[in-house]
């Protein structure tokens, strides 16, 4: 139960504790106020009594938990936490966004992505990834999908490039946002055009360098260490009609060390990838 709390509201086990003991602390200060203006109304106990000490309970507890929240170090917390529960009494729901990733191998990018957008209560989901597109029947992302409950999809590739793009399929999932996390095929035109902005890749390499037809893999860490590059990273782009060459979103980098090989080096980019890539996705669906 405490592992799914501090998943779900993003701390760690000592601030699930401070979080915790502000909730009990608050509470217990918010019936102590209850019951003191209460006093002050002359009111015998019955049922109006009751009632004004429920209204009284709701409209003193969010004050209560701030207060108790401030020494503990967790008003940025409960802050949040009250602003989302406004949220939901008062205003209208917003539409979810639908995510639909394209991967084609073992979908570690992808299962990472899940992992961020899924956890939590599902009310507080600004989007969902609702589709899993692949070109390879045995890649391991199709194991990612069904252990998440996500619906895939295998893709013919004259079908996608000659056909119709699976636009039908798309619209039918009311598909959003689409995510390319280690997918190979070139994405056709009439797919991007449908996706203006909406669809974006990540690349190992600091383009414009390493970048282009044939540049994915360990074929990028070896063109890296080959140039003697003292630098190497990821980046995060807008797809567009040619390849690695939409707009840049987000760059990270690590070192390249002297006896770094293609291997190692794929090691420090897929940390990288997994600590950037499913933030960046998220902070862009909040922005759509």
């Amino acid at each position: 139960m405490f592992e799914q709390l501090k998943r779900r509201w993003k701390v760690n086990s000592l601030n699930l504790l401070l979080v915790i003991c502000t909730f009990a602390i608050g509470g217990s200060l918010c019936g102590y106020f209850g019951r003191r203006i209460l006093l002050m109304t002359g009111l015998e106990k019955g049922l109006s009594w009751i009632v004004l000490y429920i209204i009284i309970m709701t409209l003193v507890w969010p004050f209560c938990v701030l207060l108790v929240s401030l020494p503990l170090g967790q008003f940025s917390f409960f802050k949040q936490y009250l602003g989302k529960i406004g949220q939901r009494m008062f205003q209208k729901k917003s539409k979810k966004v639908n995510v639909a990733i394209f991967a084609s191998g073992a979908g570690s990018n992808a299962d990472k992505i899940i992992e961020h957008l899924h956890q939590g209560d599902i009310r507080d989901r600004n989007a969902v990834v609702k589709l899993i597109v692949c070109d390879k029947p045995g890649a391991g992302v199709l194991e990612v999908a069904r252990r998440n409950g996500i619906e895939s999809l295998i893709i013919d590739r004259d079908r996608f490039f000659n056909g119709d793009h699976y636009l039908p399929v798309f619209h039918k999932h009311e598909i959003d946002f689409i995510v390319l996390a280690g997918f190979l095929w070139k994405v056709p035109p009439q797919l991007i055009a449908a996706y203006p902005e909406k669809m974006i890749n990540i690349h190992p390499a600091l383009l414009p360098k390493f970048g282009g037809k044939g540049m994915y893999g360990s074929k990028v860490h070896e063109a890296v260490i080959a140039a003697g590059e003292k630098e190497s990273g990821i980046t995060i782009h807008f797809v567009d009609e040619l390849y690695d060459h939409g707009k840049i979103i987000q760059q990270a980098t690590c070192a390249v060390a002297e006896d770094e090989t293609p291997e190692s080096l794929a090691v420090k980019i897929h940390e990288l990838e997994h600590r950037h890539f499913p933030e960046t996705v998220e902070r862009l669906l909040n922005v759509k």
